[in-house]
């Protein structure tokens, strides 16, 4: 059984940082990529990063590049998203998800449709 079973989040001032994990199991975790989309309240999920977990090769959404930083580690078959200088826009719920490796990730990231198995959410609230 495929599982993405995810952790973190929570409520943080702004300017603040979270980090959110993503431990997977029930497949072959270097054959597959994940990504980190998000949905805030009235508005539809968005795409914050994809990363290879074979090469590690991470792709940003404009709006977090510089400040969100995506890591794989394969020993743990868990994927991190480490937010840095959140702010009120972040707030969301975030959501991992998991698709085959394909050869160009960047023509897949934004595609939640692509994406084969995802986690259960969990809540970043970004407030003073």
């Amino acid at each position: 059984e495929v599982q993405l079973v995810q952790s973190g989040g929570g409520l943080v001032h702004p300017g603040g940082s979270l980090r959110l994990s993503c431990t997977a199991s029930g497949f072959t975790f270097d054959e597959y990529s994940m990504g980190w989309f998000r949905q805030a309240p009235g508005k539809g999920r968005e795409v914050v990063s994809c990363i290879s977990n074979k090469d590690k090769s991470a792709i940003y959404a404009a709006s977090v590049e510089g400040r969100f930083t995506s890591s794989s580690d394969s020993a743990k078959q868990t994927v991190y998203l480490q937010m840095d200088g959140l702010n009120a826009e972040d707030t969301a719920v975030y959501y991992c998800a998991a698709l085959p490796r394909v050869s160009n990730l960047y023509t897949v990231c934004s595609r939640a449709s692509e994406f084969h198995y995802w986690g259960q959410g969990t809540q970043v609230t970004v407030s003073a």
